[in-house]
């Protein structure tokens, strides 16, 4: 993928939350201008950690986090509030006020950063809110919405600003599939009407492959196995990609963390042999 072309960019990044585990290791990625990238893997890959690096919310251990040129510190708090002015996200469980109307809480990015009369303000809303499918709930208050619901909601929120790079944490958890095929149809028009550049972490391989250019696959470890367009990666024969791709059981991704023998941790002796070999 070109430099050159590349808004965001993870050189050979390494991280953990704990000296003694890595999240990341040595990772490298680029999201292009204007394109949908979709970063798939499993659960404890670090395809959320990687968001939480690109907004500033933790220092990197080793490696380099650019937005647009600019290397990401977390210590200069003025460069960090610039850069996310510029960011949009939709987190993975909503993260919506509970004590504010759905109308206020897709209105809060638009009062946070002021300068807009109410008139705009409410206009704005009401088309986001259109948007999603939801403007008719804009009274509503979050307790009074279905799980779906609060996940378009959020959405109508991450997009008020109309940002330069929007984040998406899991957007199909949840959905009933009409509201995922709604939610996926949306991400892509938002991106290719704005000119946004879109990073899509999830484990919803066929509706990410609907409407990504590009796509990474992390998986334990902290490691990006393989990346390419949605049709490369089908095609490829990597027995991990595979695996992945299309949800096959057996392969070299185990369902089990890492653990000692439950024997063991039981303190259950090893079973006795007699002397003909047979297992007592």
């Amino acid at each position: 993928m070109p430099l050159s072309q590349a808004l965001i960019e993870i050189d050979h990044v390494t991280f953990g939350y704990d000296p003694s585990r890595r999240i990341l290791n040595d990772v490298s990625l680029n999201f292009q201008r204007g394109q949908v990238t979709a970063i798939l893997g499993g659960s404890g890959c670090g395809k959320t950690t990687l968001l939480r690096l690109i907004g500033g919310v933790h220092a990197v251990d080793s490696g380099r986090v650019v937005f647009d040129g600019e290397e990401v510190n977390v210590r200069d708090k003025a460069q960090l509030y610039r850069l996310r002015r510029r960011l949009g996200m939709l987190f993975q469980f909503g993260a919506l006020f509970t004590d504010l109307s759905v109308f206020e809480n897709v209105a809060f990015p638009l009062r946070e950063h002021g300068g807009l009369s109410e008139e705009m303000i409410r206009d704005i809303v009401l088309m986001k809110l259109n948007a999603v499918g939801l403007r008719g709930a804009a009274a509503l208050r979050i307790s009074e919405v279905s799980g779906g619901m609060a996940r378009r909601i959020a959405l109508a929120r991450a997009v008020a600003l109309d940002p330069e790079v929007i984040m998406y944490d899991e957007p199909f958890a949840g959905l009933d599939p009409i509201s995922m095929s709604v939610t996926a149809n949306l991400i892509r028009k938002l991106n290719d009407a704005t000119g946004a550049t879109t990073l899509m972490v999830s484990h919803d391989v066929q509706e990410c492959f609907l409407i990504a250019d590009y796509a990474y696959l992390m998986a334990a470890g902290g490691r990006v196995v393989a990346h390419g367009t949605p049709a490369e990666l089908s095609q490829s024969e990597e027995p991990e990609v595979r695996q992945f791709i299309r949800g096959e059981p057996d392969g070299p991704v185990r369902f089990h963390y890492p653990a000692a023998p439950l024997a063991e941790q039981l303190g259950l002796a090893a079973p006795a042999a007699d002397t003909q070999g047979a297992t007592l």
